[in-house]
């Protein structure tokens, strides 16, 4: 068995000590157009009352990915199991269990909890991750979110994106009076609240790369402005005020710039704003409407939507605006770009025969492929991993929260029961 050390830096209140063992011969290879989800179980944690909501959390995290396939507890032969012992790998070979997770919850004495999980594969024999987690007791959830991420990554070797927060517009009221408000929740739905009081419409919210920052445009009978939101501390910055219209800010990946589009007599463009000092420098000057602009993932490139040739299409530029060339070559009108993570996909919205679609192509423009067909789907925004992406779908009957993965294969609401438009997928937490 190969020893192997794994550090994660946990801030804002989680730490983490030594791993244990590990051999990896379970892989889910997410590249291969997986049909059979990996069955796993994932047995309720022992040890205090909190252990099997952690175990629950990180069940439906796994599951809601698509790649893997929590078995029922009550086909478990083996019950009560010591995470300090090996399972009884015959007992969970006769319910076709390909890994097993299981853990225990302790209170450390300085009132803090402590989880010790394991990650077996089962017909090997052999176990593939143990960690250990501290945390406050009142922030159980991110620690179970962290377990998922570990099970994920160490399953599929790609990072998972579990431990992360949601920022979108929650929609309420008659649709000729709707109330639009700034509201955050975690990815799984759990803990949403409100960031703005709802006396005026909000739009495209989106994070910084540090996750505490957001920037979004506000509406009000005066105009619109750019607003710049501290999650932390909610201190709010206004970026700029102006008379007409100004859209979809977006951070650059380093955090310290803002695109974004406005319109003037007529005509809009691309500027681009230093948080810094608050300059402003106009990055497109065609005659034609350039927004949505989207920065590559190392800043030196953007893409955004133009109707330069005659329809709304998608172009790429230097970040200074030189060089624009156009991307998307299929029928219909693109919107709503934004580049993966990693750099290699743009998402964006297309549409064409009266329907919307989410599809993606790769960054040179080439292998575009449409994921979803709806009514109304609009507004992609990447997972950290770039392998889920969120977005907004209105059948008719108000705006929901949607997610698929990159195959197309896995398309499923979201966790939020309610309306809701234009979400922003936040980095992993810190």
């Amino acid at each position: 068995m190969k020893l192997f050390s794994t550090l994660f830096a946990l801030l804002a209140g989680l730490l983490l000590a030594a791993p244990m063992a590990a051999r990896a011969d379970i892989v889910v290879n997410v590249d291969q157009g997986i049909t059979q989800p990996l069955p796993i179980a994932i047995p309720a944690f022992g040890g205090t009352s909190v252990g099997p909501q952690v175990s629950q959390v990180v069940s439906a995290d796994l599951q809601r990915s698509g790649l893997f396939r929590p078995l029922d507890p009550s086909t478990f032969v083996q019950q009560r199991l010591d995470v300090n012992l090996q399972p009884q790998f015959d007992q969970w070979k006769q319910i076709s269990a390909q890994a097993l997770l299981t853990g225990q919850v302790t209170n450390d004495g300085d009132g803090r909890l402590r989880v010790d999980f394991r990650l077996w594969d089962i017909y090997a024999g052999e176990q593939l991750l143990g960690l250990q987690f501290t945390t406050t007791p009142d922030n159980w959830r991110r620690l179970a979110h962290k377990i998922a991420d570990a099970v994920y990554e160490k399953l599929t070797g790609e990072k998972g994106y579990f431990d992360t927060r949601v920022v979108f517009v929650a929609e309420s009221g008659p649709k000729i009076k709707r109330v639009r408000r700034l509201a955050i929740m975690d990815q799984d739905g759990a803990n949403p609240s409100y960031l703005t009081d709802g006396s005026y419409m909000v739009f495209t919210p989106r994070f910084s790369s540090n996750s505490q920052e957001i920037t979004f445009m506000a509406l009000r009978p005066t105009g619109a402005s750019i607003y710049l939101l501290n999650i932390e501390t909610g201190r709010q910055e206004v970026l700029g005020h102006y008379p007409g219209m100004v859209f979809a800010p977006r951070f650059s990946p380093d955090g310290r710039k803002v695109a974004f589009s406005v319109e003037r007599g007529g005509n809009t463009d691309i500027y681009v704003m230093d948080l810094g000092s608050h300059s402003t420098t106009r990055v497109t000057t065609d005659p034609s409407i350039d927004t949505s602009p989207s920065f590559s993932p190392d800043g030196g490139q953007m893409v955004f939507t133009s109707d330069r040739g005659g329809s709304q299409q998608l172009y790429v530029m230097s970040a200074d605006g030189s060089g624009v060339r156009r991307l998307s070559g299929g029928g219909g009108q693109y919107s709503t770009p934004v580049w993966s993570p990693d750099g290699k996909l743009i998402a964006f919205t297309r549409q064409d025969g009266g329907q919307f679609h989410i599809g993606v192509m790769n960054a040179d423009g080439s292998g575009e492929r449409i994921l979803t067909t709806s009514f109304l789907d609009e507004g992609p925004t990447w997972a950290p991993n770039s392998r889920v992406l969120m977005f907004s779908r209105d059948t008719g009957s108000g705006s929901k929260l949607w997610t698929v993965d990159v195959s197309g294969r896995m398309v499923a609401p979201a966790p939020y029961p309610l309306s809701a438009s234009d979400p922003a997928w936040s980095p992993l937490l810190n």
